[in-house]
């Protein structure tokens, strides 16, 4: 169970990483705003700004979908087949 939670812990901390730097590159009209990293992204005209919010929204979703990947679908999913097995054994 430790080495899920570590590579969740990984995912989660590498998408977040991700989706602060480039939420702070290209959501961010100014550091003295309150709403910051989930402003809509402005004056992005370049391929590489679109790759850039791409980027950001992939390591936002890589967090989220990671952490609860490996924190919570893979142990669900062992429970649930130990669960499975014990009963087949059980009707045997």
């Amino acid at each position: 169970m430790a080495d899920e939670f570590m590579k969740g812990f990984a995912l989660f901390a590498i998408g977040g990483l991700g989706w602060i730097t480039f939420g702070g590159w290209y959501r961010t009209p100014s550091y003295y705003e309150v709403v910051q990293l989930v402003n809509p992204a402005e004056g992005v005209n370049t391929a590489y700004g679109e790759i850039g919010l791409l980027a950001g929204d992939m390591f936002f979703w890589l967090m989220i979908l990671g952490m609860l990947t490996f924190w919570v679908l893979i142990p669900v999913s062992r429970q649930l087949r130990a669960s499975l097995n014990d009963d087949d054994a059980a009707a045997n």
